[in-house]
């Protein structure tokens, strides 16, 4: 059986309240021999796509899966396999670098300002950051940058300039390679100029932001931006395979670009653990609420939730599986990790995991979306 299958209190009329707590399959309607075999298979991909892993699962306030598999540090500088004797093994509670799951924080807490009314989701970007010349000469716009249809390339190497001070210039005068409004480019430079945006509004740092709007709010106590020392292990950078030479990166931000700026950035740096995103699932499946906490209201995790999504990805079946068709939510982390929600069945996914431990692979999201899958074909 999938760890954490407690007894639950109260009926299945109360599954969408309440803070998480362990709770058995069935209670929450969900197929126990489905979720035996998605727990099998994820302790499967630490044989060969990833290192180790932790995957949670639920429906409602129910936690009906809760596993940790592999290690957290299996390699030593230089790729070498250590030891048994040496090796971290993953535990339920293993914080890990959550690379691009950063982004939904950083859209949470734009939308934030949004609610508050102190930004303009069709305002100029330019009318809050007239500095940034490139994006105001092009009318750049809020829902574009978090739609990532700004036409801003997917990447622009930061980390290979000399300080801050050339790192901001470049981002302030960076051109669209599409017409803003357009087609949807994936681009981490969206993040960085919404990080600048809700800085420059409210006066204060992201990390900050993130920790007061979010975070504390919800009881995230092991989400937060680096240093996490007893994160699990990420990539042994060296060049050529590598674009930096760090050696064996752990509990320092594995993106070259965020750690370059100091590891907080907008588009990746957070660290967390599988508990607390599953908090953050259940906290939007809530409306914006949980327990006593309500960091969104209900009308503006559904403009987040809702296709094209603001910060979120909907519908999408390269790593959603099953679960994509109606109106599933989620994201992916270059480090390995992802999330999904779907609020159709009240579910939520988590699967964290170790891909680039010793060196990254090739790119393949399979096996998130036959977790996802398992998760959509339990729903009874």
């Amino acid at each position: 059986m999938p760890s954490l299958a407690g007894t639950a209190h109260g009926g299945s009329g109360a599954l969408s309240q309440g803070r998480l707590r362990p709770g058995p399959p069935e209670r929450a309607g969900l197929d126990p021999e489905e979720l035996r075999l998605l727990v099998r298979e994820v302790r499967a991909l630490t044989e060969g796509w990833c290192a180790g892993a932790v995957v949670v699962a639920g429906r409602g306030p129910l936690l009906a899966v809760h596993e940790a598999a592999g290690w957290a540090v299996r390699y030593a500088d230089g790729g070498r396999e250590l030891p048994v004797e040496r090796r971290v093994p993953m535990a339920l509670g293993t914080p890990f670098d959550l690379a691009s799951l950063t982004k939904l924080f950083t859209s949470v807490a734009v939308v934030q300002q949004i609610e508050r009314g102190t930004l303009g989701i069709d305002t100029l970007v330019g009318a809050y950051l007239p500095e940034f010349t490139a994006a105001a000469e092009h009318g750049i716009t809020v829902r574009q940058l978090l739609t990532h249809t700004s036409g801003l390339r997917p990447e622009l190497p930061l980390y290979e300039l000399p300080d801050d001070t050339a790192r901001f210039a470049a981002l302030r005068r960076e051109e669209p390679i599409a017409e803003p409004g357009g087609r949807y480019l994936y681009s981490d430079l969206n993040m960085l100029l919404a990080q600048h945006l809700v800085e420059r509004i409210t006066g204060r740092r992201l990390d900050v932001l993130i920790r007061e709007g979010i975070t504390r709010p919800l009881g995230m106590t092991q989400t937060g931006f680096g240093p996490c020392p007893f994160a699990a292990a990420t990539e042994d950078q060296r060049r050529p395979l590598a674009k930096l030479d760090r050696g064996m990166v752990r509990g320092r931000v594995h993106d070259e670009n965020a750690h370059a700026l100091g590891g907080v950035a907008g588009h990746a740096g957070l660290f967390s653990t599988g508990h607390d995103l599953a908090v953050f699932c259940r906290a939007l499946l809530g409306g914006g609420a949980y327990g006593q906490a309500r960091i969104l209201g209900p009308d503006f995790v559904d403009l987040m939730l809702r296709d094209p999504g603001l910060g979120f990805r909907i519908d999408q079946p390269w790593f959603m599986g099953e679960l994509a068709g109606r109106g599933a939510a989620g994201h992916t982390g270059f480090t390995g990790t992802s999330l999904v929600l779907d609020r159709a069945t009240d579910t939520f996914l988590v699967l964290l995991a170790t891909t680039v431990h010793p060196r990254r692979r090739p790119p393949d999201s399979a096996p998130r979306a036959a977790a996802a899958t398992r998760l959509s074909r339990s729903v009874r």
